[in-house]
């Protein structure tokens, strides 16, 4: 048996080739939308992709599921569980097994049953692996998708906060209690395949380790721990996270069929020009991937700025406009991974780019900065009332203590909620640590907010410097 595994760490996203050596067959689970890394390592193993399955319609990422059946002729095996309001729209259109609870498929001498494991979404199904080329007796392993990671379980609430599905996440917190109560009927020895790692939205506790077993989730996993089904409920729906608001357009595409992966041609402005910036931001939204420190010092009024790092996907992912052509300042050779990066999430109308470097070759007449200030340098100003102390961390991290007097607006909630903030006052903008506040001071100085600042080291150098906080 052959068994890859992928991640992608700036989705925590984690995704499988399986294959029988024996018969030169495999499938793909939970693919993400770059399929070429499935193809290459196929290739490379010298086993030929047949299948394409995954455990349910994904919220955080675009699915690959629609692209490896159209260009490799691949059979979709898809849940059918749920009802139809959570069925696969595109399936039609390639060769297809929509799966039931209990259902049995093969891939050459491996066999997959399904299982039917609703709470993270109503047609979520596990995969219980059995290798038919091993003298092992029963199954071998269980890919879990998003119903049990290590240390965590899927979360139950996002139909109801990015699909707006009202009312269903106690339902769907009492469905995940009894797929539990199933999982721990399996046997110990079973490898966990979890389809997310730490960083996910997709859960709130997610270990880092790869992999696990039922044996060992059942001894550590805090969700397996309960007996009593309302204690559970209440303690699931406590303290997730805010989900991304991209989620609700994944949720949307991915039911209906993610369009076909195309090349992206952004054209690359060998011609460093500050007017075409210009330009660019009256027709669409411009994203500066510099580091913040530098963006800060000198950049075009109307610029994002999200630096290119590990967390890049994800503020895209909140922050810009599927509906609206983006324009990228950022290295050459970053070009291909970015453009890949977006294309993971769906955000496919990069117009062009040109060279993060067009601020430092022209005319500063045109440029702006915005002041970073250390906790003492604000200290007086906001016992004084004179800033308006904006907090962006998310609500969670509330719990550490916050600033006295700061606003909470988490910052991937800026662009629905930036109405809410003052035009007419200073205002301070942090986070922990001043990463994710020198992106919240970008979004709101290119949406016109003239005096916005970043806390330099953010609430974490403001607890340091001993000065006061509200628990």
């Amino acid at each position: 048996m052959l068994l890859k595994y992928f991640y992608d760490d700036k989705l925590a996203q984690a995704s499988y080739l399986v294959g029988c050596q024996a018969t030169g067959e495999a499938i793909v689970i939970d693919p993400a939308r770059d399929i070429e890394q499935y193809a290459k390592a196929a290739k490379a193993n010298g086993v030929k992709i047949i299948g394409v399955t995954e455990t349910h319609i994904h919220a955080d990422f675009l699915s690959g599921a629609r692209e490896i059946a159209a260009r490799l002729g691949a059979t979709l095996y898809l849940s059918g569980e749920g009802g139809p309001e959570w069925s696969y729209q595109y399936a039609y259109q390639y060769k297809h097994n929509l799966l039931k609870d209990g259902d049995i498929f093969h891939i050459g001498n491996l066999t997959f049953e399904v299982l039917h494991t609703p709470g993270h979404t109503p047609e979520h199904i596990s995969l219980l692996l059995t290798d038919g080329g091993s003298s092992a007796n029963g199954p071998i392993g269980i890919f879990t998708g998003d119903f049990v990671f290590v240390g965590d379980v899927g979360r139950p609430d996002l139909l109801e906060k990015a699909a707006r599905v009202s009312g269903s996440s106690e339902d769907m917190a009492r469905k995940m209690f009894h797929s539990l109560m199933r999982f721990k009927k399996l046997p110990d020895y079973l490898q966990v395949w979890p389809g997310h790692g730490a960083g996910s939205a997709c859960g709130k506790a997610i270990g880092a380790v790869q992999s696990s077993t039922v044996g060992y989730e059942k001894r550590t996993n805090w969700a397996l721990q309960h007996d009593n089904e309302n204690e559970f409920v209440q303690r699931l729906l406590v303290g997730q996270p805010e989900p991304p608001t991209y989620f609700a357009m994944m949720k949307k595409l991915n039911k209906e069929g993610p369009q076909l992966v195309r090349e992206i041609e952004a054209p690359f402005h060998a011609e460093s020009s500050i007017s075409v910036v210009e330009t660019w931001v009256e027709q669409g939204i411009v994203v500066d991937t510099r580091p913040a420190k530098i963006f800060a010092q000198k950049h075009l009024l109307g610029v994002i700025n999200i630096p290119y790092d590990k967390l890049f996907t994800t503020w895209a992912g909140w922050l810009l406009d599927y509906d609206r052509p983006i324009y990228l300042l950022t290295e050459k050779q970053s070009i291909p991974a970015i453009l890949k990066d977006l294309q993971s999430i769906g955000i496919d109308r990069v117009a062009s780019t040109m060279d993060q470097n067009v601020f430092d070759l022209h005319d500063n007449s045109k440029l702006v900065k915005y002041e970073e200030v250390t906790p003492e340098e604000a200290r007086d100003q906001v016992q004084k009332g004179q800033l308006y102390v904006l907090d962006v961390r998310y609500e969670k991290e509330l719990d550490e203590g916050y600033i006295p007097e700061a606003k909470h607006v988490m910052l991937g909630f800026l662009p629905v909620r930036m109405q809410e903030l003052p035009r007419d006052k200073p205002i301070l903008v942090q986070c922990k640590s001043g990463r994710r506040s020198a992106i919240g001071v970008s979004f709101l100085q290119a949406n016109g907010f003239q005096n916005v600042r970043n806390l330099d080291g953010g609430f974490d150098e403001w607890v340091k410097q001993g000065l006061p906080i509200v628990r």
